[in-house]
C-alpha cells in the first residue's frame, strides 16, 4: 500500500484577476485528491484565501502545491499528517 497522507493547503491569491483562473485549472487537474475546498475573498486586503483538504501521496501533494507555487501572486502553505 503507498504511503497516504491527509493534509490542508493553504492558498493566498494576491492578484485575483491575473492567478484566479490558473490556480482553477491546476485544482481542476488535480482534483481527485482534494476532498474539501473553502474559498473567502479578504477585500479589505485585496486577497482572496482557499483552504484544500486533501488525501493523497505526498508526491501528489507536493505536486499541486509546487504547481499552485509557481502562479505568480499566489502563496501556498501546506502541512500534512500521515495516516
Amino acid at each position: 500500500m503507498e504511503n497516504r497522507a491527509v493534509g490542508v493547503i493553504a492558498v493566498i491569491i494576491k492578484e485575483r484577476t491575473a492567478s484566479a483562473s490558473l490556480v482553477n485549472e491546476a485544482l481542476t487537474k488535480h482534483g481527485d485528491i482534494v476532498i474539501g475546498r473553502m474559498g473567502i475573498p479578504y477585500h479589505e486586503r485585496d486577497l482572496n484565501i482557499v483552504t484544500l483538504i486533501v488525501d493523497a501521496s505526498t508526491d501528489e501533494i507536493g505536486a499541486l502545491t509546487g504547481r499552485l507555487g509557481q502562479i505568480p501572486g499566489v502563496t501556498v502553505k501546506s502541512t500534512l499528517a500521515k495516516v
